[in-house]
């Protein structure tokens, strides 16, 4: 803790220019870096595909439900009938 009762924050560092780190410490703070920027990256490509795949779901229900009622609305085959039974009383 530093004097005034405040908490020491961590300071950024640019490997390239501190002082006394060996080269396979630079290294290695580089690849655990662009290693922590795949997985954020990860995690923001998952929620954006997470919600695309439920717009679609959504829409894919729409029409699936869409279509059930217009079909349970349409009347053509009651009129078929009713031709067919004309066509038979006519007989």
């Amino acid at each position: 803790q530093e004097p005034g009762g405040q908490a020491a924050f961590a300071r950024r560092i640019d490997p390239a220019r501190e002082p006394g780190l060996s080269p396979e410490q630079r290294l290695l703070m580089a690849q655990v870096e662009r290693a922590q920027r795949q997985r954020a990256l990860q995690r923001r490509l998952r929620g954006r595909n997470a919600l695309l795949a439920l717009g679609i779901g959504a829409v894919v229900f729409g029409i699936y439900g869409y279509t059930f009622y217009s079909v349970s609305q349409e009347r053509f085959l009651d009129e078929l009938e009713q031709e067919a039974e004309a066509a038979r009383a006519r007989a």
